[in-house]
């Protein structure tokens, strides 16, 4: 093992081992296939039946309950991906065996019809069950004998992540929208395909590396338009056991079968009008939420009963950690609205069709922000032909027609709109912007955590929390007083964003690193568990309401709509500021 990791630092590309950019752009073009897909299931769903492109026409509801599961079920995958690859597989086969799942996903979904649609976001979520956690674990195998060049290599993959976010985003919706629905989902899959062979074709690089189960993990958190990375290594706790009870493994099936309960007959009770929890009906509360709370109390009893059985120290560190991840819901409650609700107000609501001088202005800037990344991507892919070429020749010739079919579709879509009379900017479009916010401004906050204006983890939160909010503020203020048929300028939109991923910056990557700093090792996979737990009903609320965008709209206003995200996140924010002082207590010195 030791050689193999000598021999992929001797291939150097921009100072890391070639490997790397092999992982960099096979986690590209699986971001490229998801975030594709993601930014047109909901636009497709709820299109009109009628026109050119005719979508499916479901409500917003319907269409947020489908998404919200979908989106919910991919943060519960990973930690089972997790586990089959330490017990059976091994990372690389793991990769690859998510990464084919994933593509026959994607195929499936481009046939359009109900069945294949359910049935390939199930493929996806399977897929990404095997895929997530175990190409960030290649990783850390690569760098666990330079450690000093972990943070280097992560931010280097992160780049790849926001890079198929963009493009996936750009060119799929883009296809979708201006084509075909079917195009847009096809690309997706068959930049997955090219991805997965990609990868399969690179064995001779990493030797030994990613077969075997490591020592060291690695999660990612997979947000937004972007992803981040916490790094979790075992250590010895002096500890005393705690194992699970009897009554502790009963609430924990229990708690699991409701809440995948819920996930399923949620989109099949608003769908196919299939309730499986009607019997637990109370009053006008549907018999699903009632069963929802059961279990969200024997699961608090669950936790707050295994936390108590700690020492004072651990207790309260775990009962801070629970606290951050209590936040983190409302976080993701309103920022996730950029795949649901966000896309239909960009469709309905706001202006984008530009003439004239405007469009010009436009097509230039679109050019340029989508030709510069493209020229730096494929200088990468230059360098890493020259170095590795000989090693693994198919998997750069695939790369190599993974570029030019970039290329090619990149020429054909900006001149296509360069000859046209009138630019209508497509809805994917905006979805974009928070990648693009995110190369941007990521090292900016980077530093600024080092320095020694560093905020307390809490601080943070607030931080990313109300600076979200000012985000849907202003989009609430910008469609304030609209009557039907007026729309809104897209200077409105644009600046949501932009304060959406200022806000994500501030708190989305202090969660994670906060789960190795406040727990022992021997309890990382619960609290890991928690975590992600926290950002699946977050994920799966923020669909819920956001559906909800049509009825609130119609019973109140837009700008009503817009200011629920305001002031929730706002007083979230504001409370968990005032809870700094009993936090730092609880950390008991945790930075």
């Amino acid at each position: 093992m030791t050689t193999d990791i000598e021999n992929l630092f001797k291939d150097k590309v921009l100072g890391h081992p070639a490997g790397l950019f092999v992982l960099f752009f096979t986690e590209m073009w699986e971001r490229f296939s998801f975030y594709g897909m993601r930014v047109l299931l909901v636009n497709f769903l709820t299109f009109s039946i009628i026109g050119d492109n005719p979508g499916w026409g479901w409500s917003a509801e319907n269409a947020g309950a489908l998404f919200g599961t979908y989106a919910m079920l991919l943060y519960i995958t990973p930690i089972i991906g997790g586990i089959v690859a330490d017990k059976l597989t091994g990372y690389r086969w793991a990769v690859i065996i998510g990464a084919i799942i994933m593509t026959l996903g994607h195929a499936s979904m481009a046939v359009e019809t109900e069945f294949s649609l359910y049935f390939g976001l199930g493929l996806l979520v399977v897929g990404t069950g095997f895929f997530k956690p175990n190409i960030t674990s290649i990783i850390s195998e690569m760098y666990k004998k330079n450690p000093e060049k972990k943070d280097g290599a992560y931010t280097i993959f992160y780049m790849g992540v926001n890079a198929g976010a963009f493009f996936g985003m750009m060119l799929c919706g883009y296809l979708a929208e201006k084509i075909g629905w079917s195009y847009g989902f096809g690309l997706a899959g068959i930049f997955m395909l090219l991805g997965t062979l990609q990868f399969a074709f690179s064995g001779n690089l990493f030797g030994q590396i990613g077969k075997k189960p490591s020592s060291k993990h690695l999660v990612e958190d997979t947000v937004d338009g972007d992803d981040h990375l916490a790094k979790v290594e075992e250590e010895e706790v002096e500890e005393k056991p705690n194992p699970f009870t009897l009554v502790d493994k009963v609430l924990i099936i229990i708690c699991s079968i409701v809440g995948l309960g819920y996930a399923i007959n949620d989109p099949m009770s608003k769908i196919a009008g299939i309730d499986m929890f009607s019997a637990f009906k109370v009053g006008a509360l549907e018999g699903q939420y009632v069963a929802v709370l059961i279990a969200l109390v024997l699961f608090l009893v669950l936790v707050i009963g295994r936390i108590f059985r700690y020492s004072a120290v651990v207790r309260d560190r775990m009962l801070a950690f629970i606290v951050f991840a209590f936040f983190t819901v409302f976080f993701w409650l309103s920022f996730e609205q950029g795949a649901s609700s966000l896309v239909l107000f960009a469709r309905d609501n706001v202006d984008r069709v530009l003439t004239g001088n405007s469009a010009t202005t436009f097509n230039i800037f679109n050019a340029i922000l989508t030709i510069v990344p493209l020229c730096i991507i494929t200088y990468v892919l230059y360098d890493l032909w020259k170095k590795t070429f000989k090693k693994i020749p198919y998997s750069n010739i695939v790369l190599v027609v993974c570029f030019l079919c970039m290329w090619a579709i990149v020429g054909w879509m900006l001149v296509r709109e360069f000859t046209s009379d009138v630019s209508e900017i497509t809805v994917s479009w905006f979805s974009i912007l928070n990648s693009f916010f995110i190369i941007v401004f990521a090292s900016f906050f980077s530093k600024w955590w080092e320095s020694k204006y560093n905020p307390s983890a809490a601080a943070k939160y607030a931080l990313g929390l109300i600076i979200m909010a000012v985000g849907f503020g202003l989009l609430a203020f910008g469609a304030y007083g609209i009557q039907e048929g007026v729309k809104v300028s897209m200077i409105w939109l644009i600046l949501a964003y932009l304060f959406h991923t200022l806000g994500e910056l501030c708190l989305s990557p202090v969660g994670l690193s906060y789960v190795s700093k406040l727990v022992p090792a021997r309890m990382i996979a619960l609290m890991f568990g928690m975590w992600y737990l926290a950002i699946a009903i977050g994920n799966k609320l923020a669909a819920v309401v956001g559906g909800q965008i049509e009825n609130i709209t119609k019973e109140y206003s837009l700008s009503t709509f817009f200011l629920i995200f305001t002031i929730v996140p706002v007083v979230a924010g504001l409370l968990i500021l005032a809870l700094n002082p009993v936090l730092k207590k609880l950390m008991h010195g945790v930075r």
